[in-house]
């Protein structure tokens, strides 16, 4: 199985790159982004484009069993045109290169809990997500799309955002509890990684929008 990566230098895309080297069945792992990975594996290789929307003459885009897009920004701060720009057009744009070449491929979407399936709440990042993932369930992809709540990393991956890195690291103290807390409501980079290579393998949760309690059900279903 050859698996594309976009957004393999963030927390989540750290963890989902890791499962996909452990993975027996994964032969090639192909990260396409703005800055290296630095990862060292013979089944790894990177593609450094500082513009993601144009993808033309990237050869490694072919024979792609399966896309795992896991880039994202935070919304704090920004304007709703600038998020839709990095949100909904660079992710729309990324699938259109991806389907064009490869119809039949699994595409995964890391969006989050609490995203806007009507496009018209009152939360920016919310609708704007919602615009997402619809627009990704009607292409010709097998798409499914990810809303996880609190992610836990796990085996060394880490936010590229300050504040989220000090967060994580107060929260790693305590995540004994919140899994007592929350339960499956909560996840790790860890199963991310593992319930998207169940997905890409034909697994059917039976839904293609999937919170935390469905991801942490395939990963153990997956082994």
């Amino acid at each position: 199985m050859k698996v594309l990566v976009f957004g393999a230098t963030g927390m989540v895309g750290q963890g989902v790159v890791r499962e996909c080297l452990l993975a027996g069945d994964v032969e090639s792992v192909v990260a396409i982004g703005r800055s290296s990975a630095g990862i060292d594996d013979p089944k790894f290789h990177e593609v450094l484009r500082q513009d993601l929307f144009d993808l033309s003459g990237v050869a490694e885009l072919s024979g792609v069993d399966a896309c795992f897009f896991c880039l994202g920004v935070p919304s704090a701060g920004m304007k709703e045109a600038d998020y839709t720009r990095v949100t909904y057009e660079l992710t729309m744009s990324v699938a259109g290169a991806v389907a064009a070449v490869n119809p039949a491929a699994t595409f995964v979407y890391v969006s989050g809990q609490g995203a806007d399936s009507t496009e018209r709440g009152r939360v920016m990042w919310a609708r704007v997500r919602g615009r997402t993932e619809n627009a990704l369930l009607a292409t010709s992809l097998k798409a499914y799309v990810l809303r996880p709540g609190y992610i836990q990393p796990r085996h060394g991956a880490r936010s590229k955002v300050t504040l989220y890195r000090t967060i994580y690291r107060v929260t790693s103290l305590l995540y004994p509890l919140l899994r007592l807390v929350a339960g499956s409501h909560i996840t790790t980079t860890e199963v991310v990684g593992r319930a998207m290579l169940a997905l890409a393998r034909g697994a059917d949760p039976g839904k293609r929008i999937l919170g935390s309690p469905e991801m942490n059900a395939l990963s153990s279903r997956d082994g």
